[in-house]
């Protein structure tokens, strides 16, 4: 074989023995997914234990879609923040929500999708395409919400790490009483100190229970400014001491909202780092729509969001992540990964107190200081100089 060929054929040999009774998930990923997007899970599967379990990157997750009604957030990401593979998390308030269900021990069924929706209407039934609900489900989680939004903790302003944490702080203590430990990640995510943030806080019925609190004389006051900040302290930190990764479960305003920390960094704030090492995206959308749910990390590259340098680093599986992250969590269990979790909520003010230091200390990059052609200058000697 010619050196020009050869380059072509390093991959390991497809020649797998058949599938048997008893296979580990482990052995089955490594050796039976070799094509196509099982190939892509694979990949996953690698670079997430082999790269981003070490110690010192940090692992932001991010998800959209209805993904705990069909109960990943019990199966998958609680696992997850156990074994200190999850530092921070970013979804929409309604996974948020329905995760609360399982808190409060509230039954989510599975059904079908070929059936009727104006007799499920009739008969108060809510089809989350085919898992099924009783109304009173809603209305056991809104009566629960309101009541705990009521409490003097929540009348302030906050961001939603805050507000999530208090929440699970609440959703904890009905664990503990109704005997569903783990069945909640807003819950495990509090007792491990694991930062939620939602992008849309107001997107959800978390916020129109908030809303309609407020209404009457309530004053819960959640600023997505506080938000933005903190993750982009987060996302600098984990620069400078190490490496920062994030896992994209389907898009959304979530996954932009866990990539934009990068181009605050670089492009408003002014500081002198690369995007994210390692990028990893589950989607069912097409790149060509233009649409950001499709968005592949070359593009993201050139918004400044994915380092260039390690773009090579970054996987995208175009499957369903209700079959993706299953298996990537067995995957993980099987391997036995495991790494010392972060407890970053804590750490989260000392950050932001870093980060407006530094931003301070450039007075003359500071907006309103400096003309669009002195910011595109600085822009391109950061990149040639990183």
């Amino acid at each position: 074989m010619t050196d020009q060929k050869e380059k072509y054929f390093k991959g390991k040999r497809i020649f797998p023995d058949s599938i048997t009774d008893g296979i580990s998930i482990k052995n089955l990923i490594d050796n039976h997914f070799n094509g196509f997007n099982a190939a892509r899970i694979q990949e996953i599967c690698h670079l997430i234990s082999k790269k981003m379990s070490l110690q010192d990157v940090c692992v932001g997750f991010s998800f959209s879609g209805a993904l705990t009604p069909a109960g990943l957030g019990s199966s998958c990401v609680v696992p997850m923040i156990r074994s200190g593979m999850i530092d921070y998390i970013v979804t929409t308030g309604a996974n948020l929500y329905h995760d609360l269900h399982h808190s409060l021990d509230l039954p989510l069924t599975q059904g079908t999708p070929f059936v009727n929706d104006n007799e499920l209407f009739d008969k108060d039934i809510i089809r989350i395409y085919d898992i099924f609900m009783d109304y009173e489900v809603l209305a056991a989680t809104d009566n629960w919400l309101m009541r705990t939004f009521s409490k003097s903790e929540f009348q302030k302003r906050m961001g939603t790490r805050e507000l999530h944490y208090l929440v699970g702080k609440f959703a904890d203590e009905v664990e503990q009483e109704r005997g569903t430990i783990g069945k909640s990640f807003v819950a495990e995510a509090y007792r491990y100190e694991v930062p939620i943030y939602t992008s849309s806080p107001g997107d959800s019925t978390l916020g129109l229970d908030i809303a309609a609190l407020n209404l009457i004389g309530k004053d819960i006051c959640i600023d997505s400014s506080i938000d933005v900040n903190e993750t982009a302290a987060l996302v600098l930190e984990a620069k400078q001491v190490g490496k920062s990764g994030v896992v994209v479960w389907g898009g959304g305003s979530p996954k932009n909202f866990i990539l934009q920390p990068e181009p605050a960094l670089q492009e408003v704030l002014g500081f002198d780092i690369k995007g994210h090492d390692y990028f990893i995206q589950v989607t069912d959308a097409r790149p060509d729509t233009g649409g950001l749910s499709g968005a592949t990390p070359n593009e993201a590259v050139s918004w400044a969001k994915i380092d260039p340098d390690t773009v090579n680093q970054s996987v995208v599986c175009y499957s369903d992540a209700t079959i993706v992250m299953p298996l990537l969590t067995a995957y993980l269990e099987d391997c036995g990964i495991r790494r010392e979790p972060k407890r970053l909520y804590r750490k989260i003010p000392k950050l932001l107190d870093k980060l407006r230091e530094k931003f301070l200390e450039q007075e003359d990059l500071l907006l309103g200081k400096r003309s669009v052609a002195d910011t595109v200058k600085f822009l391109k000697e950061s990149k040639g100089a990183s």
